[in-house]
């Protein structure tokens, strides 16, 4: 005894892909397509799962909550899959290697003002493939309407 088909065959799932234009974008979603296939890794697996996200899910980070949420955490990578927006409540930026796919000016400012760095996610792959060395972070999912 098989499984009854019915006439139009079984619905396979298959993985959300990016719809979107911007060329850097696709790209990256290359690279970590590459790296989640030939490496163990599960951080490359999440960044891609999260780079094919819809814009929605990819909620802005303010500087404000990176900074409450790296403290401890010195000689370690930010990585937020979104944008990294400047916040005025913070007074005194502390050093910080941020890796985002967008940075507002004023938050690029504050970031390289105090020391820190601001990386790209091909500069990321370059400088740690396994994601070691890093501290996954996310914006607030619900907040946004």
């Amino acid at each position: 005894m098989g499984i009854d088909i019915e006439a139009g065959g079984r619905v396979k799932s298959k993985a959300r892909t990016s719809k979107s234009d911007n060329p850097y974008i696709r790209l990256l979603c290359k690279l970590y397509k590459f790296l989640s296939r030939r490496t163990d890794s599960k951080f490359n697996k999440v960044i891609l799962k999260r780079l094919n996200m819809t814009r929605k899910s990819k909620p802005p980070l303010s500087l404000q909550k990176l900074a409450k949420l790296m403290a401890g955490k010195d000689g370690k990578i930010a990585v937020v899959v979104g944008p990294v927006t400047d916040d005025k409540r913070l007074y005194e930026v502390p050093k910080l290697s941020v890796c985002a796919l967008r940075f507002t000016e004023t938050a690029r400012a504050s970031i390289l003002k105090a020391g820190g760095e601001c990386l790209t996610f091909d500069k990321l792959a370059m400088r740690s493939p396994l994601g070691k060395g890093t501290v996954l972070l996310r914006g607030p999912v619900k907040a946004r309407q």
